[in-house]
Parts: C-alpha cells; structure tokens; sequence
C-alpha cells in the first residue's frame, strides 16, 4: 500500500500555485474620472442645520404663530397658521435678528420671541 502522504503534498502545491496572485484588486477600467481635479479642489460643503425646536407660540394678542429653530441660531421658519405658508427668516450671523424680504424680523428663544411681521403690529410670543 502506498503512503497518501506524498499525494497530499503534491496537491496542496497545486492548490498554493493557483493563489499566486497579489492581493491588489483587478482594475477593470482605466478611464479617468473627468472631474477628479474638479472635485479634489472643490470647497467644503455646508449641510443645512439640524432642526433645535419646533414650537407652536401664543402671543399677546391670543393669537398662535408656528416657528421652526434651527441649529446655529442663524435661520428660522415662520407661519401664521398651522398649514400656512411658510416664511424664512435668517441673519448672517447667530444671535442677530432674524429678517426677510419684505419687512419681517423675529427676535428671542424658543421660549420668548418677538415678531414683527409686513402691515402688522409687533407680537410678543411665548412656546
């Protein structure tokens, strides 16, 4: 009877030569990204700010506004009613009011603002 010993090895050279290969990925294609310059020069992206509080606010007057504080201090949304439109109020930096077109201007918290809004009075609101 013959040993399997001498088999076994001849087989697992075998099996060694057929990993011979570096452990580097196959490239496929070699085709340069066209915009690979552009995008390894390209500036940093700003994401939009995370929302900080989302509060439904009675003011002095018994009536309701509805804001939306984002992170940052720099951006609010503001409506008149519930599902009404929405108006962005920002400033170029946090803690200055926050205005848009058209003569809108929202200063305080989340718990205190005031709201200046086109034709109307000044409100003062509580969340």
């Amino acid at each position: 009877m013959k040993s399997p010993l001498p088999i076994a090895i001849a087989a697992l050279l075998a099996l060694a030569a057929c990993n011979s290969k570096s452990a580097e990925p196959e490239v496929i294609d070699t085709n340069p990204d066209p915009m690979a310059t552009q995008l390894a020069n390209a500036g940093a992206v700003e994401l939009p700010p995370a929302i900080k509080a989302d509060k439904s606010m009675r003011c002095k007057d018994n009536s309701v506004v509805y804001v939306t504080f984002f992170e940052g201090d720099k951006q609010a949304i503001v409506r008149t009613a519930k599902d009404g439109a929405p108006t962005t109020v920002t400033a170029p930096n946090g803690g200055e009011p926050l205005v848009a077109d058209g003569g809108w201007k929202l200063t305080g918290t989340p718990t205190n603002i005031t709201l200046e809004q086109p034709g109307k009075l000044s409100l003062t609101c509580k969340g």
